[in-house]
């Protein structure tokens, strides 16, 4: 009975070979190189490729972590040499990616450009598909290895480890016994039609052995290329057809030990796990959360490393768009953004300990700094002081810039000088570091200096009136003006008492506009031009001088003439 079971069970096992055969044979064909075909020497590997291209990147991963990275112009082979990490290789398996970037004309590049500007991703979506731009058909990766500082060709094969022996053939001379030599079945093609059902292990491959060992295995792939193979022979229309490969290592020599999800209609491997890859590299917990590196996530997405857990996000040059690469992590020191392309700067950094709402966008859009509830009112609400030292703008000015887009600004500068700019870099308003303020000028000479061009005026404290700028070197069209009854428009002027309305001054002393406008005829009937009525106060002055000193003479006069009609003692 124990040898009809045994017998039946070598009967299964050489069927299911048997079946297997075809899987067997196209898991020996090589991986998919749409792009190009590795050519390895001891020192140096180059890629041969015919793709027509205006760059070919190629990106290799060491085992130790340093990266190679190089574009290659249109023309020039991909190549890797030894020296290119610095020095002796490292050995182990080395990563490879060729990443394709087409050549695209300056038409759709502006086409795309546009799109992206406008942010319409469905119209740079139809630009690219237009133009034929599929990343996804331009990249290869692959592995080589490293033996002893030499790199290993990939165009070795790796024989059987026996040729299949008929049935209860001898063992051979210096055995001590049968079981000593386990022997092989012949492959014959058998057809089982009905289901089959067994009952115990079961090992597939070449290099399976009479009396396997299988421990805890239910089913064993064994030889030295390994692959199941799902093909769906689906015709008719409507329902799914794609062909579909797991795969455990690389079948070339140098190849890479991993294990792929491998989409063979479409020729392209879309999962894969390295050998030696770390415990819980991907795991995902019973509520769907994915921990990358821990057993144990406690968000949807939970990365743990022990140095600045980090995400790269690259867009190269396949789609027709300008290359640009940010990471995005985060340690002890900071979390920040960093634009890799842009010289690995920090744009955005976020310190530990930093309070709730240091920065707090609402609904509305308004930005607050310090604040949960910025005024909607405001782009920017601060609560707390504004330093912006360092920043220069126009370059001439140093010190921190607030600009408009119409050019104005608020330039606080390091030398302690407040200037408003309106136009451009036009001074309108300047406080400098002594607190004199000039309107108009960059330079005010007194504490309150109004100037357009070379023309000022300017008061100190204490003053009642401004010091303007009064020479004949600042003038033109200079006429004399007489106002013969000048003391009568002054008297018809009434001085009154009034209230300014709207909560303005009150118990004001002074003229109306209307009535000085009415006998003088300068400025308007709702303005008085001050210094207009200190002049026609000084031509009273100058008429009642002429009066005066008429007076005097004519005095003087009627006096000499009394002097001379008085009789002589």
């Amino acid at each position: 009975m124990m040898q009809a079971r045994s017998i039946s069970r070598y009967v299964l096992l050489s069927l299911t070979c048997l079946l297997l055969l075809p899987t067997l044979s196209f898991a020996l064909s090589s991986s998919p190189e749409p792009i190009a075909h590795p050519s390895a020497s001891a020192s140096s590997v180059q890629w041969m490729t015919t793709v027509d291209r205006e760059r070919i990147i190629l990106t290799v991963v060491a085992p130790n972590g340093a990266v190679f990275h190089k574009e290659f112009t249109s023309g020039v082979t991909p190549s890797f040499r030894l020296q290119d990490l610095g020095g002796r290789l490292t050995d182990g398996p080395y990563t490879y990616e060729l990443r394709i970037v087409p050549r695209i004309s300056a038409e759709v590049r502006k086409q795309l450009a546009d799109a992206r500007e406008a942010g319409d991703d469905d119209a740079a979506g139809r630009i690219q598909a237009a133009a034929g731009l599929n990343a996804n058909a331009l990249v290869q990766s692959g592995s080589l290895l490293v033996l002893n500082g030499a790199f290993v060709s990939p165009d070795l094969e790796e024989p059987t480890a026996r040729t299949p022996q008929s049935q209860g053939a001898a063992p051979a001379s210096g055995t001590t016994s049968a079981q000593s030599m386990p022997k092989v079945i012949k492959p014959l093609d058998v057809v089982v039609a009905d289901d089959q059902i067994v009952q115990g292990s079961q090992c597939v491959g070449l290099d399976c052995v009479v009396n396997e060992s299988f421990g805890f295995d239910t089913v064993r792939l064994k030889e030295n290329n390994t692959r199941i193979h799902f093909d769906d022979t689906s015709t008719s229309t409507g329902f799914a057809n794609h062909n579909w490969q797991l795969t455990a290592n690389d079948s070339a020599s140098g190849g890479a030990n991993k294990f792929s999800i491998e989409d063979l209609t479409a020729a392209t491997v879309p999962f894969t796990i390295t050998g030696s890859s770390p415990n819980n590299s991907i795991f995902v917990d019973s509520t769907g959360r994915l921990g990358l590196r821990t057993a144990t996530p406690v968000l949807d997405v939970h990365i743990a490393t022990g140095d600045t857990p980090a995400i790269r996000q690259e867009q190269n040059t396949s789609g027709g768009f300008t290359a640009q690469t940010w990471d995005i992590g985060g340690n002890e020191a900071n979390w920040f953004v960093r634009d890799v392309t842009g010289g690995s700067r920090l744009p955005l950094r976020i310190r530990p300990g930093a309070p709730t709402s240091s920065i707090d966008i609402s609904a509305s859009g308004a930005v607050g700094v310090g604040t949960a509830s910025p005024n909607s009112n405001a782009k920017m609400d601060v609560n707390g002081a504004i330093r912006m030292p360092g920043i220069t703008y126009p370059t001439t000015d140093n010190g921190a810039w607030i600009v408009n887009e119409s050019g104005a600004g608020l330039a606080l500068q390091s030398a302690g000088t407040l200037r408003l700019k309106t136009g451009g870099t036009t001074d309108r308003v300047t406080v400098d570091a002594t607190g004199k303020v000039g309107i108009g000028t960059g330079s005010p000479g007194s504490q309150l200096v109004i100037a357009n061009g070379a023309t000022t005026s300017s008061v100190n404290a204490g003053a009642t009136q401004f010091t303007v700028a009064s020479s004949r070197t600042f003038k033109e069209n200079i006429e004399p003006i007489d106002v013969p009854d000048i003391l009568a428009k002054i008297e018809s002027v009434p001085v009154v008492t009034y209230d300014f309305r709207n909560n303005g001054p009150k118990d004001r002393l002074g003229l109306i506009a209307e009535d000085f406008h009415q006998i003088f005829a300068r400025g308007d009937d709702k303005h008085i031009d001050g210094q207009e009525v200190q002049m026609a106060l000084w031509m009273a002055v100058q008429k009642l001088t002429a009066e005066n000193k008429a007076l005097t003479e004519r005095l003087a006069k009627i006096e000499g003439e009394i002097a001379q009609q008085k009789p002589q003692p």
